[in-house]
């Protein structure tokens, strides 16, 4: 199953996404954006930075556990991952984004 993005708005009123996949878990989230627009585009970046290895970022946390960051060629980081209790899963959860965001649809909730 192809995964999916979904668009909604936070407590704030911005704009989010979050990448579930095909068995409907997040597996990346955004930051907040002003507009709708702004929001598209950083599903579309997802879409196409997610496809280069390079673009991650996995990370162990002060608690030993494990997150990853994708980031656009600039360096903005464009989604965050969920934590994960090893840094194999932190590597799989990659892998995942990359492959269920390529054809992934979009679910507007606002």
């Amino acid at each position: 199953m192809a995964g999916k993005f979904e668009i909604y708005k936070d407590k704030a009123g911005e704009f989010r996404f979050r990448l579930k996949a095909g068995n409907g878990q997040n597996i990346l989230g955004s930051e907040g954006y002003g507009q709708k627009a702004s929001c598209l585009n950083g599903i579309e970046s997802v879409k196409k930075n997610s496809q280069n290895p390079d673009r991650f970022e996995c990370n162990q946390t002060a608690t030993g556990k494990w997150t990853f960051r994708l980031k656009a060629s600039n360096g903005q980081v464009i989604g965050t991952s969920q934590t994960y209790a090893s840094e194999s899963g932190c590597r799989n959860g990659m892998k995942s984004v990359a492959t269920q965001s390529a054809d992934a649809s979009v679910d507007d909730q606002t």
